[in-house]
């Protein structure tokens, strides 16, 4: 098989599967096709999800449904106010029959991490998956322990201004690849939520399995293999740069905005069956990827100015590059 054929596979696989993924996630979760999809590509990319918004909109179960379709061992964290960082990697216990203390590994050791109402914990517990999200691994006690591969986390967050709430470390939202409101579903889409409650005749839902872990991680080393111009690349990293000379801006999206603009970009690529990324992948995912990595000022704070809309008129006020990619630029 030439590199060609081969490149042409990998696409079919992909946007194959993440349409089969998507079709039996929304046979129990409606009216979240966009937050759903690039949710997905987020995996396919190997990043991590936080999706924000008020309670109640279906957060927790797109999450579980897409961890149990991608073939993922699944765990998940309700996090609360008394939560220590223990509970979240685990910690030494003492075992009588050998006198010894022995690692007990937590909740994170698993393929897909659901931390529910991540911002009802405190930030020392928060910040105990840093080193989970950004490298893979755990320390306790000084002693390193490797994750599965795969491992992502998906949290869900209530809004700051609700009550008993902390806000997440920049440090912490930095890990993020993507920050992805919801929102209240349209009059057709509530009456879908109540019929399949009613036709299901219980509150649990089953999501069969797609495909395994092993290919997931085939299709993620396939996602790496999409083909992004420099032109591209110039055109995220000015994308970054502009939020941190913007106005009401304290500090901008770091370098690892721009760079999870074009790991994600390839996903979306990938799943809509192109081997190439366009300016408009970029421009599809620039908020979702940025805005949630700006501090504003505090005037700008208090004013209510939201960074989504600062990121917006960053990509409006950014020249897109005028590289037209074709079939005919995808390599391996």
């Amino acid at each position: 098989m030439s590199l060609d054929d081969r490149a042409h596979d990998d696409i079919a696989t992909i946007t194959t599967t993440a349409a089969r993924v998507l079709e039996r996630v929304r046979t129990v979760v409606v009216g979240m096709d966009e937050p759903l999809t690039l949710a997905l590509a987020t995996l396919l990319a190997g990043g991590h999800v936080l999706f924000e918004d008020v309670p109640g909109l279906g957060k927790t179960l797109a999450a579980r449904s897409l961890a149990a379709a991608l073939g993922l061992e699944f765990r998940r964290l309700q996090c609360t106010p008394d939560m220590l960082p223990g509970d979240v990697t685990g910690s030494f216990v003492y075992a009588p029959a050998t006198g010894e203390f022995r690692f007990r590994p937590g909740p994170i050791f698993t393929g897909l991490l659901l931390a529910d109402e991540i911002n009802r914990t405190t930030p020392k517990t928060q910040s105990a998956m840093l080193e989970a999200m950004a490298e893979r691994q755990v320390t306790v006690e000084g002693q390193r322990y490797p994750l599965p591969d795969p491992f992502h986390v998906i949290a869900t967050s209530n809004p700051i201004e609700y009550e008993g709430t902390y806000a997440l470390p920049e440090a912490q939202l930095d890990r993020f690849m993507v920050r992805l409101a919801v929102g209240y579903p349209t009059p057709e889409h509530e009456s879908g939520i109540v019929e399949q409650r009613i036709r299901r005749q219980q509150e649990h839902t089953d999501v069969a399995a797609v495909i395994d872990t092993a290919q997931l991680r085939a299709i993620q080393a396939a996602v790496e293999r999409i083909h992004v111009e420099p032109d591209l690349i110039r055109y995220a990293v000015e994308l970054a740069r502009g939020t941190r000379t913007a106005q009401n801006v304290a500090v901008g999206a770091s370098p690892r905005g721009s760079q999870a603009l074009i790991l994600l970009a390839r996903a979306v690529a990938a799943i809509e069956g192109r081997g190439y990324v366009r300016p408009d992948d970029v421009k599809r995912i620039a908020v979702p990827v940025l805005a949630h990595r700006l501090t504003l000022t505090p005037q700008a704070w208090a004013q209510g100015v939201d960074p989504a809309s600062v990121v917006s008129g960053v990509v409006s006020a950014t020249p897109v590059p005028p590289t037209v990619a074709s079939a005919d630029a995808v390599r391996t």
